[in-house]
């Protein structure tokens, strides 16, 4: 009798412990739905696409195509879209880019064209959707087509950016200087600051020509006053331009010039962007009837430095990782297949 008692009080005290055993929590499950929760989250993120525009839009996973103004014989012509990016690609950037810097680019310019159709919703020329006029859109060059421009459009196929499910602005431009513009700084933008873009330091390369990272040039006190009357102002004789104020960056934002006040960024479009090559002044001076300025950089500043992009491909750094050093908290998304 006392062997069963001593029999059964074991079993008892057997069930006690697996019964304990299965209440106590599981590591490896645990782990295992930590390790699910970012997955779960990044999945829903890389599904909030923007819309492709309903003008263009021809179903999901199709690539549209787009009705294109070519200023150089001066017609609309309809093209598959990849086709329009690889014509700007060869536009916009030189050919012989490394190939990380040419798929960064290329994502830039099939944004842009989408922020501009989901934005104006035509090109101001009749009929089209979009134009090659640089002025309202895009270099565009099928000249400059070849083996690189073709394989870096074909390896972004349908990417584009995008933050809080909207298209970005797509800005870039060929030298920072050294450091990139905020919108209003390089631009003059008049909207609020889009959150994506900010100034950050820019390895622009060596490569890049001298006169482009740090140029010169000298005006006429003729062709400042032209300009200064373009933007609605009344020029008189001037003995000195001053700098105001400048953006974060460094770059001016408001000249003094005489007795007038006005945008850094606007005097520049004014007066020839391709001669006064960026608003980051290092010296500007009146002699005479000459004016000499001398900068840093090439274009408003604003976006991706294309030369900032060569040399970040040339250190190894792949197309995302060169938009995600421009552009702030950007999701990169594919339209189609």
């Amino acid at each position: 009798m006392q062997k069963y008692k001593k029999i059964s009080l074991i079993l008892t005290i057997l069930l006690l412990i697996v019964s304990i055993a299965g209440c106590q929590p599981s590591e490896r499950p645990q782990e295992d739905n930590e390790n699910q929760i970012p997955q779960k989250v990044e999945e829903t993120e890389d599904v909030e696409k923007p819309p492709i525009p309903d003008d263009i839009n021809v179903g999901d996973n199709q690539e549209p195509s787009l009705n294109v103004y070519l200023t150089e014989g001066q017609r609309v012509e309809e093209m598959k879209f990849e086709d329009y990016v690889s014509g700007v690609l060869a536009g916009e950037m030189s050919n012989d880019f490394p190939a990380e810097a040419l798929e960064a680019q290329a994502i830039l310019a099939r944004t842009f064209v989408m922020e501009f159709i989901t934005d104006k919703g035509q090109s101001q020329y009749e009929g089209a959707h979009v134009s090659t006029d640089i002025e309202e859109a895009q270099a565009w060059n099928a000249n400059e087509i070849n083996e690189s421009i073709t394989q870096a459009v074909a390896n972004t196929r349908g990417q584009v950016l995008a933050y809080n499910g909207e298209y970005v602005k797509a800005w870039f431009h060929s030298h920072a200087g050294g450091v990139t513009a905020t919108a209003k700084e390089g631009l003059g933008y008049d909207d609020e600051e889009p959150a994506y873009i900010q100034s950050v330091e820019s390895p622009d390369s060596q490569e890049a020509p001298d006169e482009d990272a740090n140029w010169t040039q000298s005006f006429s006190k003729g062709e400042i006053q032209a300009a200064m009357q373009e933007l609605g102002k009344n020029p008189t004789d001037f003995s000195s331009i001053e700098i105001i104020k400048q953006g974060p960056s460094g770059r001016a934002t408001e000249l003094k010039i005489g007795e007038e006040t006005l945008s850094a960024p606007d005097f520049r479009k004014s007066l020839d962007s391709t001669k006064m090559k960026s608003t980051k002044l290092e010296s500007v001076s009146v002699e005479g009837d000459t004016v000499n300025m001398s900068g840093l950089g090439y274009g408003h500043g604003v976006g991706m430095s294309q030369w900032g992009a060569y040399q970040m491909a040339e250190d190894g750094k792949n197309a995302e990782e060169i938009i995600n050093h421009y552009f702030k908290d950007v999701k990169l998304v594919k339209l189609w297949e």
